[in-house]
């Protein structure tokens, strides 16, 4: 595991968005996982800036996001496929039939889920995984006592994931109570992950994962056994951290 320490949340996203950056313009066709919430917003932003201002094509791009709440259509300015869309996908030259969203509103969201693994498969996989970490320890949608073994499905929100949410609607009530996530075992196989911390909130759950031992009560502990894995995190998020030597260091 990469641990890359940075000063705030704008050098987390400049240097997320740098080695996305790399990735797109010396790749053939790549496939990005890709994660929402407040975490990438800033790495989001900061590829919009240099596609405005260098012309970075993203034509040879798929992506695939994490997840999606149940019972949101795609037209719900809280869907995750509207936040793609404001947040990146209108802004860059991405062809919108290689960008794939879990549906929230799908008939049968069992099967919708085994669907999205099959898509991901016959896709060939995810090339790098962007991640951002609950307070809890969740990746994805993948609450503590998920199975490690999980592949994508349906999961019930945990109180404190909606409340973490809550702020992005007019009230905890409206948030969603169950979501479509890519499971532990569907982000593991990506060939990369990108895992993004930033701020105080999120020092306990970086201590715990890079000092703590492997267990489901932790789902983001399971990272330590991936083979790929870069953390870029603030110095914030780092403060419970001690005794490693942090900067462009790898870490077992």
């Amino acid at each position: 595991m990469k641990l890359i320490e940075v000063k705030d949340y704008q050098e987390m996203s400049q240097v997320a968005a740098d080695y996305l950056l790399s990735k797109v313009k010396t790749s053939g066709n790549l496939t990005l996982g890709l994660a929402t919430g407040g975490t990438p917003k800033g790495l989001y932003e900061a590829l919009i800036e240099d596609h405005e201002q260098n012309g970075t094509s993203y034509r040879h791009v798929s992506s695939f996001n994490l997840d999606e709440y149940i019972g949101l259509p795609r037209q719900h300015p809280n869907s995750y496929y509207q936040y793609m869309n404001e947040n990146l996908f209108r802004h860059i030259d991405i062809d919108s039939e290689n960008t794939h969203i879990p549906s929230g509103d799908a008939a049968d969201a069992e099967k919708e889920s085994n669907a999205y693994d099959e898509k991901i498969r016959s896709h060939g996989g995810i090339d790098i995984q962007v991640l951002g970490i609950g307070s809890n320890g969740h990746i994805g949608f993948n609450e503590p006592g998920t199975s490690f073994d999980s592949s994508t499905h349906v999961v019930e929100l945990a109180q404190s994931t909606r409340e973490a949410n809550a702020r992005y609607f007019d009230s905890i009530n409206e948030v969603p109570t169950h979501a479509i996530t890519m499971g532990i075992a569907s982000i593991m196989k990506s060939r990369e992950i990108l895992l993004l911390v930033s701020g105080e909130a999120k020092q306990e759950a970086l201590k715990k994962l890079v000092e703590g031992s492997i267990s489901e009560s932790f789902p983001a502990s399971i990272l330590n056994n991936h083979d790929h894995v870069t953390v870029i995190a603030d110095e914030e998020a780092f403060a419970l951290v001690k005794g490693l030597e942090l900067a462009n260091k790898d870490v077992k």
